[in-house]
């Protein structure tokens, strides 16, 4: 499903074309025009999300023999630990949410379907916290679609509001197994979405059909001994294991002793090239997905359907957490611990740029905090109140903040993609 931005589309960032010390920076090893900064980009997660393909290099050239001579060892080598940290964590949550939603199966209640639903909210915070490690060649690229697909038509998957036979759970002629649940994920429709996050969200929740809360799907809903009951069961079961098993894989390719790991390729690439991916990450996510696909999309089209988390009504602790882990790779500083990170870099090449990125990431925290709760609320308020206008101010905060990643990424003789639409 395409997804364009439109009141917003005139806050695309054009992103690297600049001068160093009077000289131009030009592409280096390519013969690509520097205007792919300005990458225009097609939304929806999981559907070529992020706009532009992985650029032969992200090294940018200059006729100043003397440019770009900084030293980022210490910086790479941290954010390898801080990725490899983080993407543990997820796969940790997500065996534990595995497990809850077990305990929930293996003795259905109300309390059982409470319990793996605090769990889903309790597991969202660390995989949230890696959207800042995508964007560019890493492995989540493989898997991402399967993981956090999003926005999704429900009924794809199961019942929804007059529609009670709909979707795949009530049709008995469909196999039901990991592997064909995979293979319909997005098929035909990037909305068709089988697996990942979101899958789970709707299953333990059900439709949000309230303004005042989340979804209310009943935990007879998984009692056993009827066709539908039992085949939702069978589902759910399903994409709550591969959730955890493929963010397991995604730790795994980030440990250095691994056989295949990406951790070894990133640290024996050219420092530049780790740094633009590392920039990328957080540029992207601040600049585009964040800024647009999850807030200007919504508040353009004021429909629910646009709220990224909305069967829970948890689509502002994804705001929140997206944005520690933009500010962890800044800082390279997570769960009390110390890491250079790309400020120290920016800092000693490009001092205002780091000062600037300082105060936007504050001022993007300070404004997130007082966004309201749930979300659906915001969509729902008219176009001048003050919830709207709160959100707006976030929108602009973080192109702000987009765009100041790309102008130090251009300091750091890095290119920097940032998708306009």
């Amino acid at each position: 499903m395409k997804r364009t931005t439109k009141i917003w589309t005139g806050l695309g960032i054009a992103a690297v074309a600049g001068t160093l010390a009077g000289e131009p920076i030009a592409m280096a090893q390519t013969n690509l025009p520097i205007q792919l900064a300005q990458a225009s980009g097609e939304g929806g997660e999981g559907g070529g999300e992020g706009g532009s393909e992985t650029p032969p290099t992200y090294a940018l050239a200059s006729t100043d023999p003397n440019a770009f001579k900084y030293e980022a060892g210490p910086q790479i080598e941290a954010y390898i630990e801080l990725v490899r940290s983080a993407y543990g964590k997820a796969a940790s949550d997500g065996h534990s949410l595995e497990a809850a939603v077990q305990a929930m199966l293996d003795g259905p209640s109300k309390e059982t379907l409470k319990v793996a639903r605090a769990q889903w909210v309790a597991a969202r915070p660390a995989y949230l916290r890696t959207e800042a490690f995508r964007f560019y060649d890493g492995p989540i690229e493989d898997v991402e679609g399967n993981i956090n697909a999003w926005p999704m038509n429900e009924a794809f998957i199961d019942y929804v509001e007059g529609k009670p036979d709909s979707g795949i759970i009530n049709d008995g002629k469909l196999a039901l197994t990991a592997d064909s649940i995979g293979a319909l994920n997005q098929m035909d429709d990037e909305a068709n979405v089988t697996t990942g996050w979101h899958a789970v969200e709707f299953l333990l929740w059900g439709q949000d059909l309230s303004a005042e809360g989340p979804g209310t799907r009943p935990f007879t809903d998984y009692t056993a001994g009827s066709p539908g009951n039992d085949r939702r069961r069978a589902y759910l079961e399903f994409v709550t294991r591969q959730l955890a098993a493929d963010l397991e894989g995604l730790s795994t390719a980030w440990e250095e002793p691994a056989a295949e790991s990406y951790a070894k390729r990133f640290k024996a690439m050219p420092q530049r090239e780790a740094i633009g991916r590392m920039i990328n990450g957080i540029a992207i996510l601040a600049g585009f997905e964040f800024m647009s696909e999850r807030l200007a999309v919504a508040l353009d089209s004021g429909d629910q359907e646009d709220e990224h988390s909305c069967f829970s009504d948890t689509t502002k602790q994804d705001f929140v957490y997206d944005l520690a882990g933009i500010k962890q790779v800044w800082t390279g500083d997570s769960d009390g611990t110390s890491r250079p990170g790309l400020d120290e870099l920016v800092r000693a090449e490009a001092p205002d740029s780091a000062t600037k990125i300082d105060a936007l990431l504050a001022s993007a925290e300070s404004k997130v905090a007082t966004l309201s709760d749930p979300w659906d609320r915001v969509l729902a308020a008219s176009k001048d109140s003050p919830e709207r206008k709160a959100a707006e101010d976030v929108v602009t905060v973080l192109q702000d903040l987009g765009t100041a990643f790309v102008e130090a990424g251009n300091k750091l003789g890095v290119l920097v993609l940032v998708p306009t639409e």
